[in-house]
C-alpha cells in the first residue's frame, strides 16, 4: 500500500500516536533542561546537585514504569491517555508553583514517568498492537513526533518565558496538555483499530503471546537488551557532556547546538526508511542495522579535533536514532506477541530511562578519575561493534525459534 493511501486510511490512529510522542516532549530531558539555569538559581543548586536530583527522580520513574505501564493491558488506549495526561499536566503545575526541593523532585519524577515514559509507551504499544503488516510504517510515523517536538518547543518555550517567565511557561504547558492534547488524542484514539488477518511468513518471528514473566525468563530478551540500550546510553552521555567535549576540542558552543538540526533531520528520514524496511523484511531481520552507524559515530567523534566531527557524529547518530526509534517499536510485538505488550514494553522503556540516567553519571565519575573522555567514546564504539555481532546472533536465533514453533495468523 502506498504511504499516502496508508496515512489517509489510518489517519486518526497515526495522528494520535504522533501527538502522543510530540507532547511527550514536556517530560523529555531537553525540555526540562530549558529551565535548568532558573531551577538551580531558585533552589540554590550547583550543577552537580541538580544532576543528582535529576538522576534520582529519573531512576525513580524508571522503577515505577513497569508497574504503571501495564495499565494499558487492562484498559483501553484512550482510557490510559485520560489517566496519564492530567497527571502530566499536574507535574507541569507543580514545576511552576513549587518553591521546595521535595516538590521539585516530585515534579521531575512525574514529568519523566508520564511524559517520556507513559506518553511514548502508550503510542508505541498502540501502534504495535493495532498494526502488523504495516507496523513499521505506523511506528515510524508516530515516533517522529518527538523530533518535531525538538524542533518546535525549545524556541517556543524561550519565547513564552521571555513574556511570562519560566514558571508561566510551565503553566502554559499544563494548559496545552489539558485543553489541546488530552481531548484531541482521546478523540483520535477512542475508536481502536481492528486489524485484518494476513498470512504470516513461515520465518516471521512471533509465534505466540508471551506473558511478562515468561519474557523475563527468556535469555534472548536479556541478550537483545544489551544492544537495544546502547543508543540511549551513548546519546544521552554525549549530549550531557557536550560542553566538556567542546572545551577539549576547542569548539565554539554553537557547533554542537547547530548540529542538533542535522541529527533531527536524519532521525526523521531514517525512521521512515526503517518503517519501510521493517514492513518488507521484519524488525527482527534488520535488528543489527542500527548499531553500525552508532559505532561509526563514536569512532568519528573520538578521533578528530575538527568541527566537522561534531556534525558527522550527529548525522550518524541521527541515522541510528531513526532506525532504533522505529525498530524498537516493532521488535517486541514480533518477538513476544501483542496480548501483554503493554507490560513488556514498560520494562523496555524503564531500562532505557535507567540507561539515560546512568550514562552521564558513570562517564562523569570516570572523567573525575582522570579517564580520557575521547577514550571512553572509543570504548563505546567498540562496544557497538561487539553488540552488532551479538544482535546478528539474536536475530538468527529468534527466526529459528519461530520456525520451530510453526506459523500462525498475524493481525495485519
Amino acid at each position: 500500500m502506498p504511504i499516502v493511501s496508508f496515512m489517509v486510511n489510518n489517519l486518526r490512529w497515526i495522528a494520535g500516536g504522533f501527538l502522543l510522542t510530540f507532547f511527550s516532549s514536556f517530560g523529555q530531558t531537553y525540555f526540562i533542561s530549558l529551565s535548568a539555569g532558573e531551577i538551580r538559581a531558585e533552589y540554590g543548586l550547583s550543577h552537580g546537585d541538580f544532576g543528582a536530583v535529576y538522576m534520582l527522580a529519573t531512576l525513580a520513574s524508571a522503577a515505577s514504569l513497569p508497574l504503571v505501564g501495564k495499565i494499558i493491558d487492562r484498559t483501553s488506549v484512550s482510557a490510559t491517555v485520560a489517566l496519564s495526561a492530567p497527571v502530566l499536566a499536574l507535574a507541569c503545575v507543580i514545576m511552576a508553583w513549587s518553591h521546595s526541593l521535595a516538590l521539585l523532585v516530585l515534579s521531575i519524577y512525574l514529568l519523566r514517568l508520564f511524559g517520556q515514559g507513559m506518553f511514548t509507551h502508550i503510542a508505541m504499544t498502540a501502534m504495535g498492537r493495532w498494526f502488523a503488516a504495516q507496523r513499521g510504517r505506523a511506528v515510524s510515523l508516530s515516533a517522529i513526533g518527538v523530533n518535531f517536538g525538538e524542533a518546535a518547543f525549545p524556541i517556543s518555550f524561550v519565547t513564552v518565558a521571555a513574556f511570562l517567565g519560566w514558571r508561566g511557561a510551565w503553566l502554559l504547558a499544563a494548559g496545552i496538555l489539558l485543553a489541546v492534547a488530552l481531548p484531541l488524542i482521546y478523540q483520535l484514539m477512542k475508536v481502536e483499530r481492528t486489524p485484518q488477518s494476513v498470512a504470516q511468513d513461515p520465518n516471521s518471528p512471533a509465534a505466540r503471546d508471551w506473558t511478562r514473566a515468561e519474557v523475563l525468563r527468556d535469555p534472548l530478551f536479556w541478550t537483545a537488551c544489551l544492544g537495544v540500550l546502547a543508543p540511549a546510553f551513548i546519546g544521552t552521555t554525549v549530549f550531557f557532556h557536550q560542553v566538556y567535549l567542546s572545551e577539549l576540542r576547542g569548539w565554539d558552543a554553537s557547533v554542537f547546538a547547530a548540529s542538533f538540526a542535522i541529527m533531527s533531520a536524519m532521525t526523521i528520514i531514517f525512521a521512515l526508511v526503517a518503517g519501510q524496511l521493517i514492513d518488507r523484511f521484519s524488525a527482527i531481520r534488520i535488528l543489527p542495522s542500527f548499531l553500525a552507524p552508532l559505532a561509526l559515530s563514536c569512532f568519528v567523534l573520538a578521533s578528530t579535533d575538527a568541527a566537522w566531527g561534531a556534525y558527522a557524529f550527529m548525522a550518524l547518530m541521527g541515522i541510528s536514532y531513526g532506525f532504533s526509534s522505529t525498530l524498537f517499536g516493532a521488535l517486541w510485538p514480533e518477538l513476544y506477541g501483542v496480548k501483554h505488550l503493554g507490560g513488556i514494553r514498560s520494562l523496555i522503556v524503564a531500562f532505557m530511562v535507567f540507561a539515560t540516567a546512568m550514562g552521564p553519571g558513570l562517564t562523569g565519575a570516570l572523567i573525575d578519575r582522570g579517564v580520557s573522555y575521547p577514550q571512553q567514546i572509543t570504548a563505546m564504539g567498540f562496544y557497538c561493534v561487539i553488540m552488532l555481532g551479538l544482535m546478528t546472533l539474536v536475530s538468527r536465533k529468534a527466526l529459528k525459534r519461530a520456525a520451530a514453533h510453526g506459523t500462525r495468523a498475524e493481525p495485519g
